[in-house]
């Protein structure tokens, strides 16, 4: 069989041409293309192709267009096109009062709504300075934690079904479901959640919440075990993503790129230990990198694994927080109305998908005078570029469903 399916017809010299690019490409060698002249130029009139990969549906709640330059299976560039439906959520929180932003921090990165508003809330609490209850610290890590959990079962679900494999999908989406009705149960809303308020949480945990929560930690950690065995560990898996959109920590550094992606490529960067923030500083957990295992590091095999291990430390530090759980008032803290002294303050926290920002700066005023969010996603997507190079076309799908975009914190 060649390498197109074709069965029975034998290797033309293109195909054996493109079997040779995309070794050196694997090996480390010299870019197929010169990265300082405009892509234009890169197109030989008669041999290469310009294609247009999606997703582009406006379901996807932001839209993503891959403008891929190839010659005939080989990708020799890759430009991300983006921000046609535009939602305007920083112009929104300069004309809103301070609680009033929280709603749209949740419709960020729709899949993570209580790790947003940790972020954009530990920023306003920056200026305000209040004295939060010990309570409400555990239980915005127990959210936040959980929540990460939810956000990883979506990117390794999806990512599974990315490669041809349906039932991870439907496993990682079944108990994700278990985590929002816990989420149901807390805040009345299964994604956007409006919970982590300006100087404490909308409300206490409900009785037998804890327990509840600790039935599904024993019920999910095995379950993870068996998702290593059905995709994870598959030799079909394993090669069709351990040498695929491989970038090196350096590379990484230069895209700006965090979080899981980062480390996958071996950096050893996570802001809940570096840049500690909360109460994190209290549990002991492993900031999980990059294995180098199966392939190289930076691959998406390890962007993949890195959730799979990164959900196993959450469940860990969830642990530990309910354990440590004080008791007292979660409302203690909350202020009648929000008014933050002039300054500016910029806060970031570790997002399921990387460093989460959030620049604000104060007149004095009860909104914001200015209010700019740092999303990982964006940095993520404009990486694809280059470890795109020398890629079959199909590559490009295990690429962008590793970096575990979503389009509503880019297209912002």
């Amino acid at each position: 069989m060649g390498i197109f399916g074709t069965k029975g017809t034998k290797d033309t010299d293109a195909q054996v041409d493109a079997i040779e690019r995309r070794r050196y490409w694997m090996e480390g060698e010299d870019m197929i293309v010169d990265m300082s002249t405009p892509y234009v130029e890169h197109i030989d009139e008669g041999e290469d192709m310009v294609l247009n990969m999606g997703p582009q549906h406006p379901s996807t709640h932001g839209v993503l267009r891959l403008e891929l330059v190839v010659d005939g299976e080989i990708v020799k560039r890759c430009y991300p096109h983006i921000g046609y439906l535009h939602r305007c959520f920083e112009k929104h929180a300069e004309n809103l009062p301070y609680p009033e932003v929280i709603p749209f921090c949740d419709r960020l990165d729709y899949m993570a709504g209580m790790n947003q508003d940790h972020g954009y809330v530990l920023a306003v609490e920056k200026l305000l300075q209040p004295k939060l209850p010990e309570r409400v610290e555990y239980i915005r890590v127990i959210c936040a934690e959980l929540n990460r959990v939810a956000s990883h079962l979506v990117a390794l679900g999806t990512f599974g079904q990315d490669s041809g494999a349906i039932t991870p999908f439907l496993w990682c989406f079944r108990d994700r479901e278990k985590i929002l009705d816990l989420f149901e149960w807390l805040s009345g809303a299964r994604m956007l959640y409006n919970y982590i308020w300006i100087g404490g949480v909308a409300c206490d945990l409900p009785s037998g919440w804890i327990d509840k929560c600790r039935e599904f930690l024993d019920y999910f950690q095995p379950k993870l075990v068996n998702l290593d065995g059905l995709l994870a560990f598959n030799k079909i898996f394993i090669e069709r993503t351990a040498n695929v959109g491989v970038i090196s920590g350096e590379d990484a550094i230069a895209n700006g790129w965090s979080g899981p992606n980062l480390r996958a490529s071996g950096i050893n960067w996570d802001l809940r230990r570096n840049d500690t923030y909360g109460i994190y500083d209290r549990f002991e957990f492993d900031v999980v990198v990059g294995m180098g295992d199966h392939g190289p590091l930076g691959s998406c095999w390890e962007r993949y694994y890195m959730r799979v291990r990164e959900c196993r430390e959450s469940a860990k530090i969830v642990r530990q927080a309910m354990d440590q759980l004080p008791d007292g008032d979660v409302h203690e803290a909350l202020p009648k109305r929000v008014k933050l002294p002039k300054g500016e303050v910029y806060g970031r926290t570790e997002s399921p998908k990387g460093e989460l920002g959030f620049y604000i700066v104060s007149d004095g005023t009860g909104q914001p005078f200015r209010c700019k969010a740092r999303s990982p996603s964006y940095c993520h997507v404009s990486g694809m570029d280059p470890i795109c190079h020398g890629a079959f076309i199909a590559d490009v799908i295990m690429v962008l469903g590793s970096l575990d975009v979503v389009l509503g914190e880019i297209d912002r």
